[in-house]
């Protein structure tokens, strides 16, 4: 990963435009090819950011933008949508790279732990004919937490939350992302399985083309007894 701090502004084009004005910032640059610009503050959310596979580029600045103070210009296009974040860097502050390895990926707790066995146990709650590949499947991106596949046999990746927020949309996105690169598992469909989803979760993970799956604890563990519901 390489960490650059750096008076800069940001422009992204493509399926929206955005601008980010001159000021130092944060420019994160991941081994996967994903590149993050982060203020020091808004929490753990960048500011902008490209997802892979994506490619960056360094180029001279014009002359009109040499003028301006600009030393650099950093262009990341993403190779599927062929959408741009160009970075102006007019001075870096700091300049560090550092070697991470693999991640050993999130370790669950018990209740998520509990979810995505019980999950794997009764799958065609996500519907008829789904069954279980296998749990914690890895990817280099770390572990989707269950691989499974439909009635038509087409993969399905899983990923399970107690809470389903937007950073789990993200996390299974990513995945996602990485899998349909596989000719052996492509195409991959997406499910998004929580006890509760959240709105913007849910508005994000449609949008995306993620199902979204609401899940009953106590009907997993064969506790729901619906005769003896009131309603």
């Amino acid at each position: 990963m390489r960490l650059v701090i750096a008076n800069c502004s940001v422009d992204y084009a493509g399926r929206l435009t955005a601008h980010l004005p001159l000021a130092p910032r944060l420019i994160m640059l991941k081994a996967d090819g994903s590149v993050l610009v982060h203020s020091d503050g808004g929490s753990y959310k960048p500011l902008n950011w490209m997802t892979p596979p994506a490619a960056l580029t360094i180029a001279e600045p014009s002359a009109e933008q040499a003028e301006a103070g600009i030393a650099e210009i950093w262009t990341v296009r993403q190779a599927k949508t062929d959408d741009r974040l160009v970075i102006s860097v007019a001075e870096v502050l700091s300049d560090t790279q550092h070697e991470l390895g693999v991640d050993p990926g999130l370790t669950k707790d018990g209740a998520e732990a509990h979810l995505q066995e019980l999950l794997a146990e009764h799958i065609e709650t996500l519907g008829e004919g789904y069954s279980t590949i296998r749990r914690e499947y890895m990817t280099a991106v770390g572990p989707v937490d269950i691989l499974a596949r439909d009635a038509r046999g087409a993969a399905v990746a899983v990923e399970i939350k107690r809470r389903g927020g937007v950073d789990g949309v993200e996390q299974l996105t990513r995945y996602l992302e990485l899998m349909n690169r596989d000719p052996l598992l492509a195409p991959v469909a997406g499910v998004f399985a929580a006890q509760e989803i959240r709105p913007q979760a849910r508005t994000l993970a449609e949008d995306r083309g993620i199902r979204c799956v609401v899940l009953d604890y106590d009907e997993l563990r064969g506790m729901d007894d619906p005769e003896s519901r009131l309603f």
